[in-house]
């Protein structure tokens, strides 16, 4: 049975038929391919790079490709992110950054909302985040509350101060686990809850196409 479509995932797909200048509807979705890291790229130039001068070595700090990001967009165009990397007993949401133009919108909101149900589907409870000290109050909007400071653990980088803030949440109703359908599992990130081209290729008979003798170099 397919499930309500997740907040995550509320992006449609532009089509022939689209009207990309009037569309105006809010959506979500996980960057899959090249070009979505593109969109996040840009985004975050724009706002680390461009409005907080921060350095971009120190922007692209090398965790982008171990890390899921989910994109905003107003209609097709492409207004927010968000990185979350996940540890072993907790995830961590960062890199938030929507465009000057939009932060009057819901988007901030929704894209951490986002964030947050992702981590919960994926069986976290913790989620673990560095706010600038002036957004704290945002985080906190979400249920986060500041952990505490002390003097040898100041929370200084590129040239703002932060605060370590951590959100406690209800265990998800339906977790992706060793339990869950294994087909659910190696669905797209982000699209458990619809079938994915694998669930099409298991409608073929298998054949072990690759499959070679003992002394071979591929097993099916």
């Amino acid at each position: 049975m397919t499930e309500s479509t997740p907040i995550y995932d509320t992006f449609w797909e532009p089509d022939a038929n689209s009207s990309r200048p009037n569309d105006t509807r809010y959506g979500i979705k996980v960057a899959h391919s090249l070009n979505d890291m593109m969109q996040v790229a840009a985004i975050r130039a724009a706002v680390f790079l461009s409005e907080q001068n921060c350095p971009y070595h120190e922007e692209f700090d090398g965790n982008d490709f171990c890390a899921v990001h989910l994109i905003g967009y107003r209609g097709f165009e492409p207004v927010a992110c968000l990185r979350a990397r996940f540890f072993a007993d907790f995830a961590k949401l960062e890199r938030l950054a929507v465009r000057h133009e939009y932060r009057n919108t819901r988007m901030s909101f929704a894209i951490v909302k986002a964030g947050i149900e992702l981590a919960r589907k994926k069986g976290y409870r913790r989620v673990y985040g560095h706010a600038q000290d002036r957004l704290v109050n945002f985080w906190s909007r979400f249920g986060a509350r500041p952990l505490p400071k002390t003097k040898d653990k100041e929370l200084v980088f590129s040239d703002y101060s932060y605060t370590e803030m951590l959100l406690e949440t209800d265990l998800h109703s339906d977790p992706i686990t060793l339990d869950s359908d294994p087909y659910t599992i190696i669905r797209p990130e982000g699209s458990w809850h619809r079938s994915g081209v694998l669930d099409g290729s298991a409608q073929r008979p298998a054949s072990s196409p690759q499959r070679h003798d003992l002394n071979g170099q591929a097993s099916g």
